[in-house]
């Protein structure tokens, strides 16, 4: 059984650890610039996407060392995520003053230098994971993480996503439209960080299909959660400000089914995920317990 607070707070720190490591130090002319990605970057978050991705990769490899070769792929996840919060942030988009409990980014440095910040964050995610001076995977496989990557967070997938959500404000919304915006707009990401740790980890082809499965059951699960908590969160809970997405007429499943049917639809993905890799031993008992995570948290 998994002390799951333990695994969490414990996997947390070593991608903390590896942020850290890798991340671009705030010198020389650019500091001001880096100072940005910093901040947001290191302004806390559950690091969910990195902590998928090492435990999707052990979940596969025996291999002891699978961490320290997945470690710049992981980073490379938050990376990119959190340049699509900075970007989500802006006075364009939602127009949010606070993230993680703290100013958003645009609030703090300018928006120019928050674009910019983010446009930062988006392509060295991208060097982490083709640098060959970092630990990772053969130059076939890391080239396949590469591709994921870029096809989760681009405009099929995250950005797309994000591009159907805008549109879709102040307009009825038909589910099929719903489930499309939330599996590209949060869940293409999750599902790549989960494919990507089994990718790395040398997943066989039925593996993978079971791990990506999970990915994309999981990824709903946790925008829907998103969904439910934007309504019966406050904001000093999210970190952020609460009821924004009704406020912008946003797309939503509390909008379309209200919030007990919603939290019903969050548990039926999550039953998902976890039948998904039902023939997995326990080594996946840690993605059993993130799922069972997602569909609990209060933030």
């Amino acid at each position: 059984m998994v002390d799951f607070k333990l695994y969490l707070d414990e996997q947390r720190q070593v991608v903390e650890q590896a942020l850290h490591q890798y991340m671009l130090p705030e010198e020389g002319e650019f500091a001001g610039h880096v100072e940005a990605m910093r901040y947001s970057l290191f302004a806390g978050g559950k690091r969910v996407r990195p902590i998928l991705c090492l435990a999707a990769g052990r979940c596969v490899s025996e291999d002891p060392g699978i961490d320290a070769l997945l470690l710049p792929a992981a980073c490379a996840l938050e990376c990119i995520h959190t340049y699509s919060l900075i970007h989500d942030d802006l006075p364009a988009m939602d127009n949010d003053e606070l993230r993680r409990g703290q100013a958003t980014c645009h609030t703090r440095f300018g928006e120019a230098e928050a674009i910019l910040a983010g446009d930062g964050l988006l392509t060295y995610g991208f060097d982490l994971l083709s640098n060959p001076e970092l630990p990772g995977p053969a130059a076939e496989t890391r080239l396949l993480l590469i591709a994921t990557l870029a096809r989760a967070a681009g405009s099929l997938g995250m950005v797309g996503g994000q591009y159907l959500d805008i549109d879709s404000e102040e307009k009825e919304v038909p589910f099929e439209l719903l489930k499309t915006i939330h599996r590209s707009k949060t869940g293409a990401l999750i599902t790549a960080a989960v494919s990507m740790g089994a990718i790395g980890g040398g997943a066989e082809q039925k593996q993978l299909r079971a791990l990506t499965g999970y990915g994309n059951a999981v990824g709903l699960a946790f925008q829907i959660v998103d969904d439910l908590l934007d309504v019966t969160a406050s904001t000093e809970q999210l970190g952020k400000t609460a009821g924004s997405d009704a406020e912008h007429g946003k797309a939503t499943y509390p909008a379309l089914f209200g919030v007990d049917k919603t939290r019903s639809l969050a548990k039926d993905a999550v039953d998902r995920a976890l039948a998904s890799i039902e023939s997995f031993d326990n080594r996946a008992e840690p993605l059993r317990a993130l799922a069972k995570y997602i569909f609990s948290r209060s933030r």
